[in-house]
């Protein structure tokens, strides 16, 4: 049953994978600034334009639709990857290492781990490097795909729970989840469940305390990192705002100001 799975899956996968023509509501940040930009252990969000992208889109009610964790130079030395690299979960190929222009003509947005410690940071990427090759969650293809044919008007409550459809199999993943499973290896926080805890305090018996509880890796979509208030959005543009007074307007015929 499960080679069955495995074959309907593939092939759901790669027609999901398929482009189709989107208007970008952001416009794209070139390569070398985002480049120029990025430290290894950042997110990048990305707004893909593939069938799977307006999937996942409308169930999270968001902008996001992919996420890609930036390792650096940490793959340097291995052939034939590249010399900066991101590790994604791709719906054909599994999880791979990809170079900066797998999101060439793509909006996206830079999410940093805030206060994280280099020791931890280091750890987040082994977790990540380590599964190269995993397989993508081909249950989790056929459970999005149906929403193609029509897309049903899931009330909004409902939509994440619609991402928890996979097989759980460790050896498996989807974007957001391998990443959150890689920071919650370190126990950094993503968007974690506050649980309120009373009486601890025989002084207090009615002071409430409040503890974090890790939710589950599977619960995790790309849109989670942008809202989260553990991660720093990071935008390339902010580095040259000092110097808007040397921008070159066109109304002014092109020239800089004296």
């Amino acid at each position: 049953m499960g080679s069955v799975l495995d074959r309907v899956g593939h092939r759901i996968g790669r027609y999901l994978s398929r482009p189709v023509v989107n208007e970008f509501l952001t416009p794209p940040t070139p390569p070398e600034v985002l480049l120029r930009t990025l430290l290894p252990g950042d997110v990048l969000l990305v707004e893909g334009n593939t069938r799977i992208s307006g999937i996942i889109k409308y169930l999270t009610q968001s902008t996001w639709s992919h996420a890609a964790l930036f390792v650096g130079d940490s793959l340097a030395r291995r052939p034939g990857a590249p010399s900066l690299a991101f590790i994604e979960a791709d719906i054909v190929e599994g999880v791979r290492a990809v170079g900066i222009e797998a999101f060439a003509g793509l909006p996206t947005r830079i999410c940093r781990p805030a206060g994280l410690l280099q020791e931890d940071r280091e750890a987040v990427l082994r977790f990540a490097i380590e599964r190269l090759g995993h397989q993508y969650d081909l249950r989790n293809i056929i459970d999005l795909g149906r929403y193609l044919f029509p897309t049903p008007p899931v009330p909004q409550r409902f939509r994440r729970r619609m991402l928890t459809l996979g097989s759980g199999d460790p050896t498996r993943a989807i974007c957001s989840t391998l990443i959150a499973q890689a920071f919650q290896s370190v126990r950094y926080p993503i968007l974690p469940e506050r649980i309120p805890i009373t009486g601890n305090d025989p002084g207090c018996p009615e002071c409430v305390e409040e503890v974090l509880r890790l939710r589950h890796y599977s619960l995790f979509a790309p849109r989670d990192f942008d809202v989260s208030p553990y991660f720093a959005i990071i935008k390339p543009g902010t580095a040259s705002a000092a110097r808007y007074r040397e921008l070159n307007w066109a109304d002014r015929g092109g020239t800089k100001p004296a």
